[in-house]
């Protein structure tokens, strides 16, 4: 059977780092390197502080973190049932973003460390990001 895991948390900034833990120790754990490891966290990091930051402006919501192995390495998952985006394109430019006091690189982040990005959003449906990373160093025991 393959490794996964799903993690449900409230919004709050303090699961920024939980969430990030979660899915790193995962990495680890089905062999990618520690730099692999650190561009994941980003990665991960970013994409869940959209959801604190923007997801849920006037409340708090649920993060919803999927993380599963795949035949080259790693499928992250991160969804809310927020605000959504109302232009998914612009969204991903970069220095775009709609608190004037984030610099808008999330989205560039999380697509310069993964090796596949997918972002689905409607407004007033919420959000789900997928990234996916390919180890590049063979897995432990492969």
């Amino acid at each position: 059977m393959t490794q996964y895991f799903e993690l449900v948390c409230p919004s709050r900034p303090e699961n920024v780092g939980l969430c990030r833990v979660a899915v790193a120790t995962f990495a680890a754990n089905i062999g990618f390197t520690l730099s692999e490891i650190e561009e994941i966290k980003v990665a991960v990091s970013e994409a869940v502080s959209n959801v604190v930051v923007h997801a849920y402006p006037a409340t708090e919501g649920l993060i919803e973190l999927g993380c599963r192995e795949i035949e080259a390495g790693i499928a992250i998952t991160v969804r809310d049932e927020g605000v959504g985006i109302q232009d998914v394109a612009l969204a991903r430019q970069a220095s775009f973003s709609t608190d004037p006091e984030r610099m808008g690189l999330g989205f560039v982040f999380m697509e310069s460390f993964s090796d596949d990005f997918h972002v689905e959003s409607a407004p007033g449906k919420g959000t789900r990001i997928e990234m996916r990373k390919r180890r590049e160093a063979p897995a432990e025991g492969a």
